[in-house]
């Protein structure tokens, strides 16, 4: 079959759903849902370079009804109602489509069966062969010599070809016989009611030996029995009842033609875009074409709409003392630094080519790399503006600038860690978070162009020009930021952490690469113990990561159950593992042998080549511009992730050492600091008063839900007292609790409504916070850290319903990662204040880590958890834990 004469139809209801159930509950960074849109564009990639259509098109379901609830008022009425987690991801397929510029058809009144019979119908009047790709079998009515369809099974990418003979082979019946065999046995799924008594080999039998549902229905009297006879010519009207809602209707008034389904090239750049915010790795590499940019040119001097001259002027001996009077006579200094092709630096080892400098309205720049006395002399100059808290410093690269200013130039910064008064970056991060990009280019299409500041044309990055760049957007969004009220945010907070990231970078945390390397051998050797006891249950020796090895030895060999299937054969998958880990030893010691080389080769051999050979360190970056909700993460390693719910992977922190000897690590951790803030904010007495009384809030809420004392709430009940206490941050539905604990969907939604009764001020703030969110168009932390939530009002309700858990989770964890934050600021300057030796190293969420000299261990941990727990005032006590040992691991509590 020629590819220009092949068609791809779509049913993508019947495909996403597939996909939601077949993965677990994924999300990326910003907690938006992704399972069903990984899952289907996984499958939607792989049929692509499989099949190669020349015609594709994907079907929708719309949610309003259709003719068939007019015949049936109850048709499907007995289907659950979509879980949001799964909602809110219907409209992100719909964009992906939209960007790969897949035609995407639905119609009211119409279901996506209808449209796609309409246009297989279309296409075979056009000589053209289709392949309908559905997970729901009515689909194999439409079957012909020139459609085929390809049916999902468990899971998503295996798939199973039917054409004629194949639905021979498995029904026993032809394909046109489909309608009459559902219309016979009915369908429970779309609460179609058939003919009571009549299953599926009767449906079968009846339809082999009389062809028709007529023929059926004509000759009850020759059928043997009297209960099948009986109940055929008794629910006669039943059973066309149930043809005329089994049968697709292939005349759905479409106004399109076989052109609007042929393929087209994809928009990549929109792809890119969506799939990075999805943080979809491994479906960006399936992008194959190119993206193409258009290259940088100058402004033309006619615009006018950005002020020229551009010029600039090189610093060099003979101006050097004309720089000097400028700066220390004039109001603020803007600092650029970049590379010679352009690059905007951002990491402590980046490395400067020029440096930008501009003073009031004048540019300059010097090449760092020539000239060096010229250049130790502009850094001496800039050290008295560096002192002077009365010239303004603004930069679009703080923490490079405290960095290079301290580490390649030996400069001092003042005492006063607040020393930087605007960077740009965190200025546009803080008025949108959700951003991604933030080059000066950027920033000045979207600012700059929408204020009518700056040319449509493309804006080009030379260090001259980023000046300007930067002296725009410095007047521009220092003007928003205080018309939003964000100056405590902006000044008091972001911008004073800045130096304080900085030096916990330059610091980093001493890695004992002995350790590392000590638990990798004994990693190995484990490996190899489970390895011989894996071969020993399995009877021969296989390759454990070899997917398809595994199978062998599971599915045939054991014959255990296959749970669900890839296109290459049965999964063996985490989750099909762990599902079948009870049925057989060598399931759990799979698991365990997985466990354990993923910990050796990313954390006991991953970490090792980062340690820095001259400091004995890693040296991580953290990133002030990276979440929504205002959260530092940690890249380069992320030292944020190590993990500590597997006992293997808690060993990990034994090789985080202090960098001195005869030092301690001292920890210090936010207790529940979240649950906490929701009982300030919801104003709930009840929850207020378990933190007061100083309870463990899991068990006390167990107590009030399951309606028995302290001490009769079990482990199981604690277990989903927790889960519900921390769900309610994320607005949790009661799909995903049940998913959570393993428990029906009832149930779940049972358990909600009795945490609410027992705590009404937090369904009433969760009510509330909704509410302003919907008037306000978005959500804001204790200190004014902003979301924008524009999908608060859609008119779509799987947006919504992602929106509304965004202004409930925002509010909580954005507040904490600001307190946090205060904390950071405060115990830095007070260290200094104090003259005290100990360094901050690490923040991994809530909890800060400190390394010490044993002599001032106690007035260093008593001053940490003094200004934590008085950061903020509550209605509910901060505590934060105290610990202290010679690794991370091993560790004491300190009072």
């Amino acid at each position: 079959m020629s590819e220009d004469n092949r068609m791809i139809l779509l049913d993508a209801n019947s495909l996403i759903y597939r996909a939601f159930y077949a993965l677990p509950l994924l999300k990326n960074s910003r907690g938006q849902y992704t399972n069903a849109v990984y899952g289907f564009m996984n499958m939607l990639f792989n049929l692509l370079e499989k099949e190669e259509p020349a015609y594709l098109l994907a079907a929708f379901d719309l949610p309003a009804p259709t003719f068939r609830h007019q015949v049936y008022p109850d048709y499907k009425a007995h289907r659950q109602k979509t879980p949001d987690e799964l909602g809110e991801q219907i409209l992100l397929i719909k964009e992906i489509l939209a960007a790969m510029q897949i035609k995407v058809i639905e119609k009211a009144g119409f279901e996506a069966d209808d449209i796609i019979g309409t246009c297989c119908r279309q296409a075979t009047a056009a000589g053209i062969d289709s392949l309908i790709v559905t997970g729901d079998a009515d689909a194999l009515q439409l079957i012909s010599e020139k459609v085929k369809v390809a049916l999902t099974k468990k899971g998503i990418t295996n798939i199973d070809i039917f054409d004629s003979a194949r639905v021979k082979e498995k029904y026993g019946l032809l394909p046109e016989q489909i309608i009459d065999f559902k219309a016979l046995k009915g369908d429970s799924s779309d609460n179609i009611p058939g003919v009571p008594g009549i299953g599926d080999k009767t449906a079968t039998k009846l339809l082999q030996k009389f062809v028709t549902l007529d023929e059926v229905l004509e000759n009850t009297a020759a059928l043997p029995g009297k209960k099948v006879p009986e109940n055929l010519r008794l629910y006669r009207e039943q059973a066309l009842l149930s043809r005329e809602l089994a049968t697709i209707c292939c005349h759905v008034p479409l106004d399109l033609h076989l052109s609007d389904y042929k393929r087209k090239t994809y928009d990549i750049s929109r792809l890119k875009e969506i799939f990075t915010d999805l943080e979809f790795k491994r479906l960006l590499g399936k992008i194959t074409s190119k993206l193409r940019t258009p290259s940088p040119t100058l402004p033309k001097k006619e615009s006018g709409l950005i002020p020229l001259p551009l010029e600039g002027a090189e610093i060099c001996e003979e101006n050097l003392l004309l720089v000097a009077k400028k700066v220390a006579t004039g109001k603020e200094i803007y600092l650029f630094f970049t590379s010679i092709n352009g690059k905007e630096l951002f990491k402590r080892k980046d490395v400067p080519d020029i440096l930008a400098l501009g003073i009031g309205e004048d540019n300059y720049y010097i090449n760092l790399a020539e000239n060096a006395a010229t250049v130790e002399k502009l850094f001496s100059i800039l050290q008295g503006a560096l002192e002077n808290l009365a010239i303004k410093k603004i930069t679009s690269q703080g923490k490079f600038l405290c960095h290079y200013l301290l580490e390649e130039k030996g400069l001092v910064l003042p005492a006063n860690i607040s020393f930087l008064t605007f960077d740009v970056i965190i200025a546009a991060y803080l008025l949108k978070p959700d951003r991604k990009d933030f080059s000066l280019t950027t920033l000045a299409k979207d600012f700059l162009i929408i204020s009518g500041t700056a040319s449509e044309a493309d804006i080009p990055c030379s260090p001259i020009f980023s000046l300007h760049l930067l002296r725009k957007l410095y007047h521009l969004l220092d003007e928003k930021i205080s018309a939003l009220t964000m100056e405590e945010l902006m000044f008091n907070l972001e911008l004073p952490l800045i130096p304080v990231l900085a030096a916990m970078e330059r610091q980093g945390v001493a890695v004992d690469g002995k350790i590392l390397k000590n638990m990798g051998e004994k990693a190995k050797e484990q490996e190899k113990l489970l390895r011989s006891e894996i071969y020993t249950l399995a009877g021969e020796e296989f390759n454990i990561n070899s997917p398809k090895q595994l199978r062998v030895i599971l599915f045939e060999k054991l014959k255990l159950p296959v749970i669900k299937k890839t296109k290459t054969g049965a999964s063996t998958d985490a989750s099909v593992l762990e599902e079948l880990a009870s049925q057989h030893d060598i399931v759990a010691k799979i698991l365990q042998h997985r466990q354990l080389f993923k910990l050796r080769t990313t954390y006991l051999e991953g970490l090792s080549p980062l340690i820095d050979p001259l400091t004995g360190k890693i040296h991580t970056t953290f990133n002030q511009t990276v979440t929504a909700t205002g959260r530092l993460s940690s890249t380069e390693p992320n030292l944020q992730n190590i993990p500590i719910r597997q006992k293997e992977g808690r060993l990990i922190r034994k090789a985080f050492i202090p960098g001195k000897k005869e030092w301690l690590l001292l920890a210090a951790d936010y207790s529940q600091i979240e649950l906490r803030l929701v009982a300030h904010l919801s104003e709930d007495e009840g929850l207020r008063q378990a933190f007061r009384a100083g309870q463990d809030i899991h068990q006390h809420t167990a107590a009030e839900v399951f309606h028995v004392p302290l001490d009769k709430v079990t482990e199981t009940m604690r277990s989903r007292a927790k889960a519900i206490n921390f769900g309610i941050i994320y607005g949790m539905s009661d799909y995903g609790l049940a998913q959570n604990l393993g428990i029906t969907r009832q149930e779940a939604a049972e358990f909600i409504e009795k945490y609410f009764q027992r705590y009404p001020g937090v369904k009433n703030y969760l009510y509330s916070t909704i509410e302003k969110a919907k008037e306000n168009g978005f959500v804001t932390t204790m200190l004014n850290r902003r979301r924008y939530l524009p999908e608060i009002n859609h008119t779509n309700s799987n947006l919504r319903n992602f929106a509304k858990r965004m202004a409930i989770n925002m509010p909580v964890q954005g507040t904490a990662a600001d307190l946090i934050k205060k904390a950071m600021i405060q115990v830095a300057a007070l260290l200094k204040k104090e003259n005290l030796k100990a360094k901050m190293l690490l923040q991994v969420h809530d909890e800060l880590v400190f390394e010490v000299p044993h002599s001032e261990l106690d007035r260093t941990a008593s001053l940490v958890k003094d200004t934590m727990e008085n950061v903020i005032a509550l209605k509910v006590p901060l505590i934060v834990d105290m610990k202290y040992g010679y690794d991370w691991l091993n560790m004491e509590i300190w009072r």
